[in-house]
């Protein structure tokens, strides 16, 4: 609006534009606030969420930006296998968001949520909570983007879990082989896998 406006092209527009954009995620670059010393961060609305009304794809949508499913694998001289493996799946959102991740712990029926410093975390780390809610929710809501084939990998894990596949040690060393191509790992082993790509 302020654009069309052409508001952006005189200095009070622009630093109404600063404005907002200070108050958004961790602020404004220290770049920025020398080069705007007057910015007074925009205040933004606290609204209460029902959780009631978080719309599944959205919170799908909101997963394929900000979620992330891990596997841990634990290692242990006391499992046959070598270790124990499990599932995790986290969402992270500045601690101002807190209410929005509680409220998915009642909208996924699991999971809790953990606060930091300045964040909050999401995490449902229990296989049978991944396996019966988180899942399902995402086959019938996909992830879409980069994260789907994290999503498909961490699927391929959790079936193996409920094979019971990753108590063998052949098991345990395929679940090694997933997880090293999942997340920041897939990029790595691309980057060693093309030519010219450091």
């Amino acid at each position: 609006m302020m654009m069309q406006c052409k508001e952006h092209l005189t200095v009070e527009g622009l630093q109404k534009i600063i404005n907002i954009r200070a108050s958004i995620n961790k602020g404004l670059s220290p770049l920025l606030r020398e080069a705007f010393p007057n910015t007074a961060a925009t205040s933004r609305p606290s609204l209460p969420l029902d959780n009631t009304k978080l719309h599944p794809q959205w919170v799908a949508g909101f997963t394929s930006g900000d979620g992330c499913f891990k596997v841990s694998i634990r290692e242990s001289k006391l499992c046959k296998a070598g270790g124990r493996v499990v599932l995790v799946f986290v969402l992270t959102q500045h601690s101002r968001d807190e209410f929005l991740l509680n409220s998915l712990v009642n909208f996924f029926g699991c999971g809790q949520t953990f606060n930091y410093k300045d964040y909050v975390e999401f995490r449902c780390q229990s296989f049978k909570k991944n396996y019966e809610n988180i899942l399902p929710f995402f086959y019938k809501y996909p992830i879409l983007g980069v994260k789907a084939q994290y999503f498909r990998d961490w699927t391929k894990v959790a079936e193996m879990i409920q094979t019971k596949v990753h108590l063998t040690k052949e098991g345990l060393d395929q679940i090694r082989q997933i997880r090293v191509g999942m997340n920041k790992g897939r990029y790595e082993k691309t980057a060693n896998t093309v030519p010219g790509v450091i």
